[in-house]
């Protein structure tokens, strides 16, 4: 087996995905290759619509030393701390998906042991009123966690920003690295004699050689799925929107800091509100709404003008069968699709490249590696996988065939094994490695309405007088920071407003 260096790393395709690539590789590992090439076409568009991210994002940006202002203000971007849900679980009805915990522990038991104790006994409490998350993303507000030992330092947030912006902005943190860009479309894909990718043949006639090969070319899949034959799992059963329409609007009013999504009869709305304008779309299921209805029903809840035309998007919810073969590695779309839901498309592009720093092969390519790589992500796909299906599975909603066939869909039985816990006393198995954690699903669960028939019995100990006092101190705490933090437009006013914009 060699074990001869890889010293030319070849990316195909730009946009978030080929940016994101070759900035991590330009910046981070800059000594360990002799050239970093991407390889784009201005004639190829991007998807482009995933302009809401996760807390994760920190991670990324803050290994490349970016700073956040410059960032936020390139990207026209705003500050996202979670994600509200609308008319999902029933109609009329909205929870908060918020980043951050909920609460705090008593004891031994996690918070929502005792919350749910309570709960049972006073429906009308709401799980929003013990994150400060939520209080702040229903009150406008937002800052960066500060101090220690409060609900103060633990603010979790993400961002939402002009997804195109971005990969300007990592494209010039590559290129300064020293990264190459090469304008072109590919035309073909040469393999050796044992199958793996020699080089890329351009439609000028260029050749372009390397070592190592990351496909970002996006849906198509050129190199992994083409070239090299890696077939597609199709998770439409289980997920099954499989269009998209997006359309931008006009700012009007400050930002919010989250995103919105609103349960439509075949699909979801999405808003993501960003300095400059707002970013929607409708995400629908083609077997339950032709694209006409699903553009009047887009256009029917704007909520203010469109500055564009809109855009259809196809896709299919899935994976590839394995993410590395050969010298090849997909990341980004090239690699797999799970609906914008949560907002986890930029979070599996990064995911995938520290996984690959920390398996990164030689010439040889150890099979064992190229194992471990693909079993990791295939794990991280379905957990992904379960949360979202999740969204769709419990709830009431009976008023269209689109909800009534996703509450009597066949499910993993990983996560029915989750919602037959969660329903007998509440009990969430945390998974080590999972990015959605105890706080999601409980958010999640209790807003689409899973209620447990009964609480932890480890919380029945505990008189009830104690229980209150306990959760009206932490209402008091979560009160208390939320009087400190300033207005979401005004944080972004004074510390990273885009240039030429007046944040309302």
């Amino acid at each position: 087996m060699s074990q001869e260096a890889i010293k030319k790393v070849v990316i195909a395709g730009g946009g978030t995905a080929g940016w994101m690539t070759a900035a991590w590789f330009s910046k981070i590992l800059r000594d360990d290759f002799d050239e970093i090439v991407l390889v784009e076409s201005e004639e190829i568009g991007t998807v482009g619509v995933g302009e809401a991210t996760t807390p994760y994002i920190h991670v990324f940006n803050r290994c490349l030393g970016i700073d956040e202002d410059a960032f936020v203000r390139f990207t026209k971007g705003t500050f996202k701390l979670g994600i509200e849900f609308v008319n999902w679980g029933r109609q009329g009805h909205a929870y908060h998906h918020s980043f951050g915990p909920y609460g705090r522990e008593y004891g031994a038991l996690p918070f929502h042991a005792i919350w749910l104790r309570h709960y049972l006994e006073n429906p009308q409490d709401r799980l929003e009123n013990y994150s400060l998350q939520s209080v702040a993303s229903l009150n406008g507000r937002f800052m960066r966690p500060t101090g220690a030992n409060s609900p103060l330092a633990e603010i979790a947030y993400a961002y939402q920003f002009d997804a195109s912006l971005y990969a300007r902005f990592l494209r010039s943190i590559s290129e300064a690295a020293g990264a190459r860009r090469i304008e072109g479309k590919i035309q073909t894909v040469k393999l050796d004699a044992e199958g793996a990718i020699e080089s890329l043949c351009l439609t000028d006639g260029r050749i372009v050689d390397g070592d190592l090969f990351i496909d970002c070319t996006g849906f198509r899949a050129l190199l992994l799925g083409e070239a090299l034959g890696v077939g597609y799992i199709d998770w439409s059963k289980y997920l099954p929107c499989d269009r998209a329409i997006a359309v931008p609007t006009r700012r009007e009013g400050a930002p919010a800091p989250f995103t919105r999504s609103t349960a439509l009869s075949a699909g979801w709305q999405w808003r993501i509100p960003l300095q400059h304008r707002d970013g929607n779309g409708h995400v629908f299921s083609s077997a339950f709404m032709d694209e006409t209805k699903a553009m009047d029903d887009l256009f029917a809840n704007l909520g203010s003008a469109p500055i564009g035309d809109p855009r259809p998007i196809r896709f299919t919810t899935g994976r590839r069968e394995t993410f590395w073969k050969k010298n090849c590695i997909a990341v980004g779309l090239s690699a797999g699709f799970l609906e914008p839901l949560e907002s986890t498309s930029i979070m599996l592009i990064q995911n995938a490249i520290l996984r690959l720093q920390y398996l990164f092969p030689d010439k040889g390519f150890a099979a064992a590696d190229t194992a471990a790589y693909n079993a990791a992500m295939v794990r991280e796909y379905e957990d992904i996988r379960d949360f979202l299906i999740l969204h769709y599975k419990v709830g009431v909603r009976q008023d269209s065939e689109f909800w009534r066939y996703c509450q009597q869909m066949d499910i993993p039985d990983g996560l029915q094994h989750r919602i037959d816990l969660f329903s007998s006393r509440g009990r969430i198995p945390e998974e080590r490695g999972e990015q959605f954690r105890t706080p999601s699903w409980l958010a999640v669960m209790v807003g689409q309405g899973l209620c447990p028939a009964a609480p932890d019995p480890l919380s029945l100990s505990i008189p009830s007088d104690r229980v209150e006092t306990w959760l009206s101190d932490l209402r008091s705490v979560i009160g208390n920071c939320l009087s400190r933090m300033p207005m979401h437009q005004d944080f972004i006013a004074r510390y990273c407003q885009a240039e030429g914009l007046e944040v309302a």
